[in-house]
């Protein structure tokens, strides 16, 4: 199974650089310093219809002590968790001791990884790419990151490895469930399951692994996934902690939907709407269900909705449920949502339709004009799940006001009952089949055009 792919190589050789570029992002913070990178970070490589996870590392030396041996470590602990490696290498200087050892370490290790030369952009004597020829590497990739030079070569090379995503729909469902430390997580699966198949402790962080657990309900067949809890400072701490953490990002990559589970008891967090925010950012469904509520009394419940976050619009959204893992409580309710959204999620909608409710959107709240110009939607068809998509073709595409982006957003939502799924609208400008095409006059109507300037000219004195 495809996870994820690692940047990798010694510091500044334009690690961050490359990230920021195949993420479409600014997350990684990008220096001439060398060693700024300290965590490993993480985003998503996009191509097409093709998706999957990219890690950001620290430059990996050759000192074993202090900040830089941890460095190094944190960078290693990403090579083991990924398919595919970049080595990176700066095409400015020769090899150094540090890219010849990260090489023979790779092999070593017996893992998948394509050597990419970067800043060919510089003129200089470096010997980089003979030195690499001569380290038995015939196949790299020469690019300037940041230029964007030969960088669209490469992408299609990433995009060849991400294999399709199968949106068919599977007899065995996949679930995640996902949550903070201690939030009953492991609980609520064995006594689903009706078996100790998980360490349960009240120390928060026991499960450190992603655990699949096949089992039967209602004659459908379910795979739970337990992950490990996403605490406060994940990147920051040992390497257990970002492992497990790596581990729950795949979870969701490979679930159909998400159970994310909160304690009752402490109610909706920050770190529980970063951890929801993850859960989008991959496009999955989210059933979102308070635990422990047993412990609680009804005015209690009342007064956990009541709260600011709670009444936001982004949990508004998502379908809630409330369950007791200890007690096995709405574990019914739990499934028959999930068994509805996961349905609702692989839906494709027929382009006749969703140019209905387009039609009607535009009848009740008429777009905006943009730069002077009436704003004009011709058409709308599905195009994919994971987040449900659908692509609007308009006579403006990044002019179109965000509040008028969410009406529309809002209004799908309402209209297809996507509550929990996740829906992305894309706009695309339609183009004038005849901008191109410039209107050649004929010779006597090129004359008579100038007669009609004449005169034009001569009224006007």
């Amino acid at each position: 199974m495809f996870t994820s792919i690692a940047i990798i190589g010694r510091p500044n050789v334009g690690k961050s650089s490359l990230f920021n570029k195949l993420t479409r992002s600014r997350d990684a913070i990008v220096s001439d310093f060398p060693g700024l990178t300290k965590d490993r970070n993480y985003g998503y490589f996009e191509s097409k219809h093709k998706k999957t996870l990219l890690i950001d590392t620290g430059g990996i030396s050759q000192s074993n002590d202090g900040l830089k041996g941890a460095i190094s470590q944190q960078a290693w602990i990403a090579v083991q968790e990924s398919s595919l490696i970049i080595l990176l290498i700066d095409g400015s200087e020769d090899l150094s001791k540090e890219d010849l050892e990260i090489i023979t370490n790779l092999r070593k290790l017996n893992k998948e990884f394509i050597t990419v030369v970067n800043k060919i952009d510089k003129k200089t004597d470096s010997s980089a790419v003979q030195d690499i020829h001569k380290n038995g590497i015939k196949e790299f990739y020469e690019i300037s990151v940041e230029h964007s030079i030969n960088l669209s070569k490469l992408k299609s090379f990433l995009e060849s490895k991400i294999p399709e995503k199968n949106n068919d729909i599977s007899d065995d469902k996949k679930v995640a469930v996902l949550g903070r430390p201690n939030a009953g997580k492991s609980t609520f699966i064995n006594q689903l399951v009706n078996e100790e198949r998980l360490i349960v402790s009240e120390i928060a962080g026991t499960t450190i692994d992603a655990i699949s657990i096949p089992f039967e309900i209602n004659n459908d067949k379910f795979t739970l996934i337990d992950t490990a809890g996403i605490r406060k400072g994940y990147k920051y701490n040992h390497k257990v902690e970002y492992f497990s953490f790596i581990r729950a990002l795949h979870a969701v990559e490979k679930s159909d939907i998400v159970i994310f589970l909160c304690d009752a008891n402490e109610s909706l967090v920050d770190q529980d709407l970063k951890i929801l925010n993850i859960i989008i950012d991959a496009g999955k469904p989210i059933l979102f269900a308070f635990n422990k509520i047993d412990l609680l009394s009804k005015q209690d419940l009342l007064n956990l909705y009541q709260t600011k976050k709670m009444q936001s619009e982004f949990m508004q959204k998502i379908i809630k449920v409330e369950i007791s893992a200890f007690k096995r409580k709405g574990f019914k309710r739990v499934f028959k949502e999930t068994n509805n959204i996961i349905k609702k999620s692989k839906e494709s909608f027929s382009t006749s339709m969703l140019n209905k409710l387009l039609d009607k959107f535009v009848k009740q709240s008429a777009p905006p004009s943009v730069g002077g110009r009436l704003l004009k939607f011709k058409h709308v068809h599905f195009s994919g799940i994971y987040p449900t998509t659908l692509v609007i073709n308009a006579n403006q595409d990044k002019k179109i006001p965000a509040n008028y982006r969410k009406y529309l957003e809002n209004s799908f939502r309402k209209e297809l009952n996507l509550d929990s799924i996740q829906l992305k609208l894309i706009f695309k400008k339609s183009l004038n089949p005849y901008q191109d095409k410039k209107n050649i006059l004929t010779g006597r109507q090129e004359k008579k055009r100038q007669r009609l300037i004449k005169h034009k000219s001569k009224s006007k004195k």
